[in-house]
């Protein structure tokens, strides 16, 4: 039997992320006083021990290079084009339960401008911020939370009339007229893709990456004209607890998802506390909690 497609593609994921050196491991000091070196992995905070055990555990699962020094600061970057890849290589695979043109889009270094603001439903905040380019006044008024800047974006085209009415004949001239989803609505071949969903890249989650990333989903969800896109956060955190800072809750994002959730699951039980142990249970049985490949099925819905 052929391996499926997302069992093969999240393998790609993985190998993509040994290969590069994003999750490796490497031999550093974790007691100053002694000097006492320990192997750790990459996506592990040093200073805490039941980082280090956990991560060290599914770094060795996956077969991760052992590597003078860590990634250092290109490790975040890394992860979200691994991720891009993965969901570009999967999500257009759905069309038997999501058809639809599909273009997935890693931001990156776009950053420095609003780019969602030229998809639907941001549209209008491309507006407001040439009005406050103009009238800086207004900035002090509204601040900056009309600006998002998502890590990733899948978006999906307008719609055809010959595509809609396939099977049947759905739209004509006198309905429909409003839903910029039908391409013969839009106004401007600049107008025609949709935000279907946008996903937060977390390689770790130290000091204040799990508030960040609320704030961003709750501008999502406060700046739009139309549907609210999936929102949902991607992770290789081994600590259960910053998992659990952004997981738990709800309101904000549809789900975490794990870079390796299987292997984080052997981890626990083999390396973990109770605690560790009961808040893992926690995340997956109260779905707030699942695996990279789960995401593809989700963002089907």
């Amino acid at each position: 039997m052929n391996t499926a497609i997302l069992t093969a593609a999240r393998q790609a994921f993985h190998k993509e992320l040994t290969v590069l050196g994003v999750l490796s491991v490497s031999h550093r000091v974790v007691d100053k006083k002694t000097k006492r070196r320990e192997w750790v992995a990459s996506n592990a905070d040093i200073s805490q021990a039941s980082s280090r055990a956990l991560a060290l555990h599914i770094a060795r699962q996956l077969n991760a290079p052992e590597l003078d020094k860590g990634p250092g600061q290109t490790a975040g970057g890394q992860f979200e084009s691994a991720v891009t890849h993965f969901v570009q290589s999967t999500f257009p695979r759905m069309a038997a339960i999501r058809p639809g043109t599909w273009t997935v889009e890693n931001v990156g270094a776009k950053r420095s401008t609003d780019h969602i603001a030229q998809y639907h439903p941001y549209r209008h905040l491309d507006d407001l911020a040439r009005a406050i380019a103009i009238n800086r006044e207004l900035e002090s008024v509204l601040g900056n939370s009309y600006v998002i800047s998502p890590d990733i974006m899948i978006l999906r085209d307008s719609v055809p009339d010959d595509k809609i009415n396939e099977a049947e004949n759905v739209v004509d001239s006198q309905s429909g007229l409003l839903s910029p989803l039908r391409l013969a609505n839009s106004s401007s071949s600049a107008h025609t893709k949709h935000v279907h969903a946008v996903l937060s890249c977390k390689w770790t989650m130290r000091s204040d990456r799990s508030q960040h990333t609320r704030s961003e989903a709750l501008n999502l969800i406060r700046n739009r004209k139309g549907r609210a896109p999936h929102i949902a956060a991607v992770t290789a955190e081994p600590s259960l607890s910053r998992i659990a800072s952004l997981a738990l809750g709800t309101g904000d994002v549809d789900m975490v998802y794990h870079a390796f959730l299987p292997e984080l699951i052997a981890a626990v039980e083999e390396k973990g506390t109770d605690d560790a142990k009961e808040m893992l249970e926690t995340l997956i049985h109260g779905d707030r909690l699942r695996d990279i490949a789960d995401m593809i099925i989700d963002l089907a819905v």
